[in-house]
């Protein structure tokens, strides 16, 4: 900390005051003529609750939304680095129609409002298939089993199964055009002489790809494919439109139940924040220690 501020110079003192007084502005504004009745006590009520029948306590609305995202996030980077290497193995094809039909995908993904990509993928794809294979009825009958802790762990209470797969499909299929443009700058970033020397010793396309050039892109793309997970953990908030219970969407239901509409929603950025800077260090630091290594 002395460090830190043995640093800053008066430019930075000039910035910290103007915030503190920007911020000093908004309270008293929403205290003071808006007439708000702060109730932050209440909030530690909607992170953990407590259950007086059972003398236990359980993780409430709060907590509940937050482990959604988490676990939507997680799947649904996972689905999407699968869907991206696809995309941008496509984008870098020697066949004409594979390398248009996924810069078509890939322009028109990052080109659309992500609303509107949201709801196309959900009534036109994500609902359709669970639909077609009957995940409603089939979650419903696991729900109904005893001792299913780990599916709980795993997907969160199991009559909103098809909710989380909602989610999953559509954040997946709407980041992995961005995952593809950095796999695709990955490939293209590998000499032509690596190209050359696998064919040199009898490697076909798909033998290059896998054997020389991927594992030499992918170690290029970790840090941006880093910065992408983080972006998808924010752009998550944007399927609570479709009735995604993830933490964006429990806050809404919060706010309309509580009247907390300040005390909620800086919590819910506050959740935000420090999962995003929590990983971006992370990586940071990893990214550090690789080069040392290096």
């Amino acid at each position: 900390m002395r460090t830190f501020i043995g640093r800053m110079r008066w430019p930075d003192y000039l910035i910290l005051a103007v915030l503190v007084f920007f911020f000093g502005y908004i309270w008293y504004t929403i205290e003071g003529t808006l007439n708000y009745k702060w109730r932050w006590e209440l909030i530690p009520g909607y992170i953990i609750g407590y259950n007086a029948d059972r003398e236990a306590y359980f993780a409430n609305i709060l907590l509940q939304g937050l482990a959604a995202t988490i676990r939507i996030s997680i799947y649904a980077s996972l689905l999407a680095l699968v869907f991206g290497t696809a995309l941008g193995i496509g984008r870098c094809s020697k066949n004409l129609t594979i390398r248009m039909l996924a810069r078509t995908y890939l322009e028109l993904l990052r080109n659309i409002p992500p609303v509107v990509v949201v709801f196309i993928f959900f009534f036109f794809l994500s609902q359709q298939l669970i639909d077609a294979l009957d995940l409603a009825r089939w979650s419903r009958g696991i729900a109904r089993q005893e001792d299913i802790w780990l599916w709980e762990f795993f997907f969160g209470d199991m009559r909103r199964f098809p909710s989380i797969i909602s989610g999953v499909i559509v954040l997946a299929l709407f980041e992995s055009a961005f995952v593809g443009e950095i796999v695709r700058a990955g490939i293209q970033s590998i000499p032509k002489g690596q190209w050359e020397a696998a064919r040199s010793i009898g490697m076909n396309r798909f033998q290059e790809l896998w054997y020389i050039v991927l594992p030499q892109a992918m170690k290029k793309v970790i840090p941006p494919l880093a910065n992408q997970f983080i972006s998808l953990i924010k752009d998550s908030s944007i399927i609570s439109l479709i009735s995604v219970q993830e933490l964006t969407y429990k806050t809404v239901e919060m706010v309309a139940s509580s009247r907390m509409i300040f005390e909620a929603w800086i919590t819910t950025a506050g959740f935000y924040f420090v999962i995003c800077f929590g990983l971006s260090q992370l990586f940071s630091r990893l990214e550090r220690r690789r080069e040392g290594q290096g």
